[in-house]
């Protein structure tokens, strides 16, 4: 039995325009054992959710309406 404490699982923020791919990104995250603590569908709100919940990582579309991933 180990005494090193427990590492916290990765919060990930998931962003794509397509509802479909979201859900695609996040059931295969989740079934890693990376917790999805938000999505977006826009760079904007990316960047807003990003802001509030301060991830660990941000999987981010490139081509996304509003502002890009890389704008973003």
């Amino acid at each position: 039995m180990s005494d090193a404490p427990a590492e916290a699982p990765l919060r990930t923020l998931v962003t794509d325009d397509d509802p479909l791919v979201r859900r695609l990104i996040r059931d295969i995250l989740q079934s890693a054992d990376v917790t999805v603590i938000a999505e977006a569908s826009t760079g904007r709100e990316a960047v807003e959710l990003a802001l509030y919940y301060r991830p660990d990582v941000v999987v981010m579309d490139y081509l996304m309406p509003e502002m890009n991933g890389i704008e973003a």
